[in-house]
């Protein structure tokens, strides 16, 4: 689809600082208990497999990043409160992303609907500035103080991304593959994100999904 449409993958081939290799696939495919960067293998998916997809485009020299999770089959009750309170996140994060606000405002917002449900918010991980590469600055924190941090501008563009760990707990740690970030306690894990434009008529979503 990619191909098609003129585009390319920022995510084949990147290698960021913490990675011991570049990332192999075009898309993050993190089944259960992976939280996020899961490197699709040949596991067969089962009935009630909670999946998180992650996947950027370049196109025109922009780079666009977004990412969806959802059940595959029959979804455990569990499972859909845990979807549907990580895009409750998003979209207070993305209401909190004005000018006149800060990058704290937004992680802030984030954090406080995860923490409120009762689910653990990865430390270190989060959204980030987006544009001409995959990652640039500002870091966009799923937890923060208010009023603290970068302040937000017209034509800035973020990425994004709550994660939510169901335990409870925030802890993590790296599959073997060097790229996989699982829950340390082996509960399921949500990841949603959107690229948005910060204007002066509010957020813009840049990778909205149509309704089909």
């Amino acid at each position: 689809m990619l191909r098609g449409a003129g585009a390319s993958s920022p995510f084949l081939g990147y290698r960021p600082s913490f990675a011991p290799t570049p990332f192999p696939a075009v898309i993050c495919a993190s089944v259960n208990d992976a939280i996020v960067h899961g490197v699709p293998t040949r596991y067969r998916l089962r009935d009630g497999d909670l999946l998180s997809v992650d996947c950027g485009a370049e196109l025109d020299g922009w780079v666009g990043d977004s990412a969806v999770s959802f059940v595959v089959g029959r979804p455990r009750p569990a499972d859909l409160r845990l979807i549907e309170t990580a895009e409750r996140a998003l979209a207070a994060g993305i209401a909190a992303a004005v000018p006149g606000h800060r990058v704290g405002d937004i992680a802030h917002a984030v954090g406080r609907v995860c923490r409120s449900a009762g689910y653990g918010v990865p430390h270190g991980f989060g959204g980030h500035g987006v544009g001409r590469r995959m990652h640039e600055d500002p870091e966009v924190p799923n937890e923060g103080r208010p009023g603290r941090g970068l302040p937000l501008r017209p034509g800035m563009v973020l990425a994004i991304e709550p994660m939510l760990v169901a335990g409870g707990r925030d802890g993590y740690h790296a599959a073997a593959d060097g790229w996989t970030l699982r829950t340390d306690d082996g509960s399921r894990a949500a990841h949603v994100e959107h690229t948005v434009a910060v204007t002066e008529d509010g957020p813009r979503i840049l990778t909205a999904r149509s309704a089909s």
